[in-house]
This record gives C-alpha cells, sequence and structure tokens, in this order.
C-alpha cells in the first residue's frame, strides 16, 4: 500500500472478496527518511510520528514512499480494519539508487520504478509476504494477471499465468511488469486491472477512504525536487565537469556541465540556439561530450534488449528462433507498436538481473527516442492459454496488443 488511490482500492476489493489482506508500505530511504526498524503502524514505540506508523525523517512530500503517503496508507488500512505494516527496505533501495547513478554516469538513461517492481515490490516483498504467512502479493497497477484455471497446479496458486494490459489501456502499467519472474505470475494479484481510473476513484470514495482524489504521484520517489541531476552530483561530484557540445559533424558548438544532465530525444534546455530544432542525438560517457542533430536523427528502426526476460512457456519461446510478428513498447507512456523480434546469441555483458538473454526487434516503422537502458516490451494478441506453444500468433488483422510475451533492456538501438 503505497497510501494512493490504486492500492488503497485493491486492498478493499480484495477484502471483499474474502481474503485475510495485510496492508505493507514500503519505506525505501529516500532523502531524509530516518527509519531503521519494521514497525507495525498500531506501535506507539518511542520515536515513532504520532500515529507510529514511521520514525520522523525529512523526506519531500511528493513520491510514492513519503511519511506523508505513510500516514495516508496507515488511515486507509484503519477504515478497511485490516492489519498494516511499514517494511524497510532502505538497504535493499540502496542498490536502486546506485543502479540509477550508475547507469547515467555511463550514458544511459535508466528506469528506477521498473527495477523497483523486479526487485523489491515482487521481489524482496514476496520474501516478507512468505514470511507473514501470505498467499499472495497484490498491488494497485493497471494490468491483469490471467489464469489458466484448467490447469490442475492453479488452485495451489502455481499454474500457468499470463500477464495481460489493464483494461484501462492509457493508464496501463504492463510495460513495467515485465521483470517479474515467470514463476511469480501466479501468485500476483492486480484487482484494478480490469477498471478504469475515474471507476477506481468513485470507488474509493464509496469505501470512505480519504485518498480518493488525491493526485497520481509523476515523479522519481528518491528525487522529490525533480532535480535528478544535483541527486547524481551529490553521489559523484566529479560527474559535473565541463564538456563539449557537438554538432553531427563533429564540431563544437558550445558546452554543458556533464553528459548526465541529457537524455536522447531531449530539444530543451541544451544550452545552445539554432534556426532549426536540435535534438540530443547521442551522449558519450567516456569523452563527456553530447551531440545534437536534427530530428531525423533521433528515430531508429529498431534496436538489440539484454536482460531478457520471458513469460511464455519454453516451447513457445523456442519458436523466437526465427523472426515473429509482435508488437514493442520502447517507453513507459508510448503505445506499442508493430515490430518482430527474434532471440539472438550471445549474453549481455552488463546484466544487474542475473539475466544474460539477448534478442533483437525491429520495428514496422522508425520510432523516435529508442534510448539504450530503457526497458523494450514484447506483446501479442492474448490468443492462447500460457500452457501451450502458440503464444506467437502474430500481429496481424484487427488484433490488439494484449498480452506481454516478455521483454528487456535496450543495449543499442540501430539507425
Amino acid at each position: 500500500m503505497s497510501g494512493g488511490v490504486d492500492s488503497s482500492v485493491a486492498a478493499a476489493l480484495l477484502r471483499d472478496d474474502g481474503y485475510d489482506v495485510v496492508g505493507c508500505f514500503m519505506r525505501l530511504g529516500s532523502p531524509g527518511e530516518e527509519l531503521e526498524t519494521i514497525q507495525r503502524a498500531d506501535d506507539d514505540s518511542e520515536g515513532a510520528s504520532g500515529s507510529g506508523a514511521c520514525a520522523p525523517g525529512k523526506i519531500g512530500k511528493q513520491g510514492c514512499c513519503s511519511i506523508n503517503d505513510a500516514a495516508d496508507a496507515r488511515v486507509v488500512a484503519g477504515v478497511l480494519g485490516i492489519p498494516f505494516y511499514v517494511c524497510n527496505f532502505k538497504k535493499d533501495f540502496g542498490r536502486i539508487m546506485s543502479y540509477f547513478a550508475q547507469e547515467y554516469g555511463a550514458g544511459r538513461t535508466p528506469n528506477p520504478c521498473v527495477r523497483c517492481n523486479d526487485w523489491l515490490k515482487f521481489g524482496k516483498l514476496h520474501e516478507y509476504a512468505q514470511q507473514l504467512g501470505c498467499d499472495f502479493v497484490a498491488s494497485g497497477h493497471y494490468a491483469r494477471v490471467a489464469i489458466d484455471r484448467r490447469d490442475p497446479r492453479a488452485s495451489a496458486g502455481n499454474g500457468p499465468a499470463r500477464l495481460l494490459r489493464g483494461v484501462d489501456v492509457s493508464k496501463d502499467q504492463s510495460y513495467v511488469l515485465f521483470g517479474v519472474p515467470r514463476e511469480r505470475l501466479a501468485r500476483m494479484l492486480l484487482p484494478i486491472g480490469e477498471l478504469e481510473k475515474p471507476e477506481v476513484r468513485r470507488l474509493a470514495e464509496r469505501y470512505g477512504l480519504p485518498v480518493f482524489d488525491k493526485p497520481d504521484s509523476q515523479e522519481i520517489c528518491f528525487v522529490p525536487d525533480r532535480d535528478y541531476a544535483a541527486f547524481l552530483e551529490r553521489r559523484d561530484p566529479t560527474l559535473r565537469r565541463s564538456g563539449r557540445l557537438l554538432d553531427e559533424s563533429g564540431a563544437t558548438i558550445g558546452t554543458h556541465e556533464g553528459q548526465h544532465r541529457f537524455t536522447l530525444g531531449q530539444r530543451r534546455g541544451l544550452g545552445v540556439t539554432s534556426d532549426v530544432p536540435l535534438f540530443v542525438i547521442n551522449r558519450s560517457a567516456p569523452d563527456n561530450t553530447v551531440t545534437l542533430g536534427a530530428r531525423e536523427h533521433v528515430q531508429s528502426t529498431g534496436c538489440i534488449g539484454g536482460e531478457a526476460n520471458w513469460l511464455v512457456s519454453d516451447h513457445a519461446l523456442a519458436a523466437l528462433r526465427d523472426w515473429r510478428e509482435c508488437w514493442s513498447q520502447h517507453r513507459a507512456h508510448t503505445p506499442p507498436v508493430r515490430a518482430r523480434v527474434r532471440i539472438i546469441e550471445g549474453e549481455s555483458a552488463l546484466s544487474y538481473s542475473g539475466r544474460t538473454g539477448r534478442f533483437e526487434v525491429e520495428f514496422e516503422t522508425a520510432r523516435e527516442s529508442v534510448t539504450p537502458g530503457q526497458a523494450v516490451v514484447i506483446y501479442a494478441p492474448d490468443e492462447t492459454s500460457a500452457s501451450d506453444g502458440g503464444a506467437w500468433g502474430g500481429a496481424g488483422g484487427g488484433d490488439a496488443p494484449m498480452r506481454v510475451l516478455g521483454g528487456g533492456w535496450i543495449e543499442s538501438s540501430k539507425r
């Protein structure tokens, strides 16, 4: 429970469906946060805030893991009459922040929210749920898990499962869940995946939840002031150093204060003036240069993905040795587009997850800002059960991308 409307309604729906629900708020150790222990929400031990939900701190009010959010989550748990715990994942979250800093320092653009889902929400939290004797981990993501109930394993919670896009495609979050281990899909519950956002807010108000009109969080939770460059420079002051802005020919056209302050496709805040629109078309960490060019040079025909995580059967995956039609999505807020995909030989040179598989994607039409460090997720129509080999049914006709087949992290783009 993040203290937002989505996870709050998810908890309410599960309670009404007869589940024994336990609310958990993940304290992640954002700037100024001081919590060092796991505390139950009704623990009034010395040093806790007025409710006892969490220790005092200086964390900003924005994001999805602030002290204010912890207080909101505690109040919701009280309204629903469910137990509530604050879990100290500060040390574990340090891994997320280190990854974020390392990727920017290497000239890539990371996605810490996806890594957090993989490593914490459906990683560490699963382990904690087992300690509590829980069978499932639920969240307020706009996505769906479908279980093949015909399979005898389904009743034990480990039957074949499919990860699907949310019904509200404008809010769909299946992209950020692609890295969940396949064996844990059947132990995930996503109660609001069948709903659209306005209905979720109406339900929250009907349940009497005080967060029914709470705005959605938009920024990186551990950078509450939204100044990610300053966050990176506090961790590594050497990042801030003068570098050259280059044009497409390699000529110097200006200077900057560090390549980590830019991302591929960026148009504003470049520090130079031009008669034509300029975009960031390349960042080079070794020599601290940023290259600017015309919009067409931000477009890519495809990409190479690493650290592959596949959510289909081994039999279905074997078909991917040859090109298969699909949809692909390379940014969290852009829709899937028609493409084709195949597995390629070799292993990822860098793997934060321990996964080493690689694959190649070719887009039907060129796409903008296909950025190394971001996730690329593969979709297909939900035509088959997870247990058969027909997952690669193609992307033709009037079908829509619905089922997440897998994905990985963009190593390079092709132009």
